[in-house]
């Protein structure tokens, strides 16, 4: 029987580990440790908070200076290109995921996928705007931040609500409100009936969202947000009573009065609607469960799991917190309902580039540029040409470029699912970010021998960093080395293989700490580099390090 129980006791290592892998893009050493003699509640109460940002927005150039909010002019100017600058702000939102030690930053991509909209769907301060609405709902309440979208400017555009007018109604965005956004779609019942809404529920919620439209970032901001959002146009706006089918009892929505608060009424009625409704609690905390854990759902999850967690999230007025803590501290997220171990759920997802990336970057502290004193090196070298490009878009992930409305199929698109990220077409990159890391190159393809604008001193990490107890020693580095970056620790003919064939190439472990001594009395690396890299290399490359 899968277990909504919480968990008992310390979390231990291992445990610690799989509850910051998913949580987090932020995944080091030190925070293991930290948490592994907490509680999996009072990890949780760390990790679910709105952590202070690095840069609260992009800076361009020399100078510490920003165009997006407030405005303050930099000293060269900005670029004429809005493309230009979208990649400032791709930029400056993977580097913030990148040092966020909690979980904000999973969770605004978790909500990303399913409320999807690109940075071409406006200019890159509506972008920005966007980011920051999932970042303000992704710990607060999703009826809210469901209701929000509605109006941010990008997702207007995006889902072609801009087009959606009294004498020209668009369908689009009352579609994917249904599928995508809330209740999501049931099994077909019928023609043009989905068990959960009907096509002439879509005709009839599109007239809700008629003359909902653009505003100007300094025209509107919304109150609770205080972010630029677009706003109602009673002109544009079908103020009719609007009925629903017999799937939602048969309601009725009218507007109290014929203005923009009559339109925001409508629209109100609506979320309440369709929130009233108890299978829209059970399809969040489905995507939830396969974003989080596993991306198949037995019955028995759907019975155990799913269904207790939609009643927490309903008695909650659909607060996020209240769910997340549920189930981030259950026996089952840790698999510790039952004694199986063909349903494990630690190591049980292929990470997406995202994960492969900013884990692999934070565990061994990799060197970033200042986005300040370097800034071209720090947006373009690095998160641009070397992140984005070569370990993103390569490797199958165009950061919040989905290619539908649907998102990342990766995430959702059976039967593949994340599968996705490790192909034949995929492989190449994942495998290259070793090596890109100790060339700090771009280290194959146009341009390989490209700056990444960061390079790893592997040697002067195990010196300084403390993050292996004792470098001296080869089994204790490839024993603490693969227990962190594994899911799992390996096996005695696993291990060794990485201790004896890859890191000591069959020689005495004597003859490591020999080389290791030699490189701490006199700084010369070049002995040790060789088997550091070939560990390092294998390591990233093992099918263990793939999953999470």
């Amino acid at each position: 029987m899968a277990s909504l129980n919480p968990l008992q006791g310390a979390l231990g290592q291992r445990r610690a580990a799989h509850l910051l892998r998913r949580l987090s893009f932020r995944y080091t050493r030190a925070k293991v440790d930290e948490i592994a003699g907490q509680t999996a509640a009072d990890a949780l109460a760390a990790l679910l908070q709105l952590n202070p940002l690095q840069l609260d927005q992009p800076v361009y150039g020399a100078s510490p200076a920003t165009w997006i909010n407030p405005p303050q002019a930099p000293s060269a100017q900005l670029p004429a290109d809005d493309n230009t600058l979208r990649q400032y702000v791709l930029s400056w939102w993977i580097n913030e995921a990148l040092h966020d030690p909690g979980a904000a930053h999973r969770l605004t991509f978790f909500f990303h996928q399913f409320l999807a909209a690109t940075p071409d769907a406006g200019s890159n301060m509506a972008f920005y705007d966007y980011l920051l609405l999932l970042r303000w709902g992704c710990l607060g309440n999703f009826k809210q931040l469901v209701s929000k979208m509605v109006l941010d400017n990008c997702m207007l555009k995006y889902i072609n609500n801009d087009q959606n007018f009294l004498n020209n109604p668009n369908e689009n965005y009352a579609r994917e409100f249904f599928e995508l956004h809330t209740i999501g779609r049931g099994a077909p019942a019928g023609p043009g009936d989905y068990t959960n809404y009907t096509e002439e529920d879509i005709v009839v919620a599109a007239r809700v969202l008629t003359g909902f439209n653009h505003a100007d970032r300094d025209e509107y901001q919304d109150p609770d947000t205080m972010l630029p959002a677009g706003k109602g146009y009673p002109q544009s706006h079908d103020f009719q009573p609007k009925t629903f089918s017999a799937r939602f009892g048969g309601a009725t929505i009218t507007a109290p009065s014929t203005d923009e608060a009559g339109m925001n009424a409508e629209l109100k009625a609506l979320v309440d609607m369709v929130f009233a409704q108890e299978e829209t609690a059970r399809n969040f905390c489905r995507r939830l469960y396969n974003f989080f854990t596993r991306r198949i759902l037995s019955p028995e999850v759907e019975t155990d799991i799913i269904g207790p967690l939609a009643q927490t999230f309903i008695s909650s007025n659909f607060d996020i917190k209240p769910v997340l803590l549920q189930f981030f501290q259950s026996e089952h997220f840790f698999d510790a309902d039952n004694a199986l171990t063909t349903d494990e759920t630690l190591g049980a997802l292929i990470k997406s580039p995202l994960d492969l990336t900013l884990q692999a970057f934070s565990f061994f502290d990799l060197p970033i540029p200042d986005p300040v004193a370097d800034n071209e090196k720090h947006y373009v070298t690095l998160y641009t040409n070397g992140v984005m490009d070569r370990l993103f878009d390569w490797a199958g992930l165009f950061l919040f470029f989905p290619p539908d409305v649907a998102g990342y199929p990766g995430y959702y698109q059976v039967p593949d699912f994340n599968r996705q990220f490790f192909n034949s077409a995929t492989i190449i990159a994942r495998y290259k970010l070793p090596e890109m890391m100790l060339s700090g190159t771009l280290a194959w393809g146009p341009g390989a021998d490209t700056e990444l604008g960061t390079k790893f001193d592997f040697p002067a990490w195990l010196k300084d960093s403390g993050v292996i107890s004792d470098p001296n020693d080869s089994y204790v580095l490839v024993q603490e080395l693969t227990r962190y970056l594994f899911p799992e620790e390996p096996d005695g003919d696993r291990f060794d293989y990485f201790l004896n064939t890859i890191f000591l190439n069959n020689l005495p472990p004597a003859d490591w700490s020999y080389e290791w001594q030699n490189y701490l009395s006199t700084g010369d690396d070049s002995e040790v580099k060789i088997p550091l890299g070939r560990l390092l290399n294998a390591t990233l490359y093992a099918p263990e390090y793939q999953v999470y």
